[in-house]
């Protein structure tokens, strides 16, 4: 690739930014065009800018990482992603590759793979972390679906806010859709999770890794 990959950078952690701005400026091949600090900048930046990759935290607060994978692509259907997280729980990458991420890379695996991972995704190929590839290939191997990824992306960050302790008017605030649809949603979660109270939500998001304990 003769000229820069253009980058913009998504964690609401300017430590973080930093971080990864300082290794991706030390190579050549990369041009760090922007940063932004939640989903919802997310979004509105990569109109304007275009980057080549974004890459992008999950767990922000507000509109979710998710929340903006999904927005961006169906805008910018020709978006390239990688997904930069902490979580290195299967839920979380399953969700982030359905929605058309192309890439899952794990945080403290960032010093080694940082730089493969952005070339592959500028190319449009699938990068995974080890870890996050041993899991999928487990689980195909073994063939144990967990309910949580029978979710939809949607309802997936909608059992996240729910997990986290938001109020129904809180994720419709954040999600730019009515109260009704949250609570819709709600009910369609506790029964493809086979879950009836809060507690037993909060309980399986603990379990599943979603929030931490």
């Amino acid at each position: 690739m003769s000229q820069k990959v253009t980058i913009v950078l998504v964690d609401d952690h300017a430590v973080v930014r930093a971080g990864v701005r300082r290794l991706l400026e030390q190579e050549t091949l990369f041009e760090v065009i922007g940063e932004a600090e939640s989903g919802e900048k997310a979004y509105k930046i990569f109109g304007e800018l275009k980057p080549d990759v974004m890459v992008m935290d999950l767990s922000m607060p507000g509109m979710g990482g998710l929340e903006s994978i999904r927005r961006i692509l169906m805008r910018h259907e020709r978006a390239r992603i990688l997904v930069l997280s902490m979580h290195e729980d299967l839920s979380f990458a399953n969700q982030a590759l359905k929605l058309g991420a192309k890439g899952y890379l794990i945080k403290n695996t960032l010093g080694d793979d940082l730089v493969k991972s952005i070339q592959m995704v500028a190319r449009g190929e699938i990068f995974l972390s080890d870890e996050i590839a041993k899991k999928i290939a487990m689980q195909s191997i073994s063939g144990a679906e967990d309910p949580i990824d029978e979710l939809s992306a949607r309802e997936f960050e909608i059992f996240r806010l729910l997990a986290e302790g938001l109020e129904i008017d809180a994720i419709a605030a954040t999600l730019n859709i009515s109260s009704k649809t949250v609570s819709n949603y709600q009910t369609m979660i506790k029964q493809k999770l086979n879950i009836n109270t809060a507690v037993e939500l909060i309980r399986y998001a603990i379990k599943t890794g979603v929030i931490k304990n």
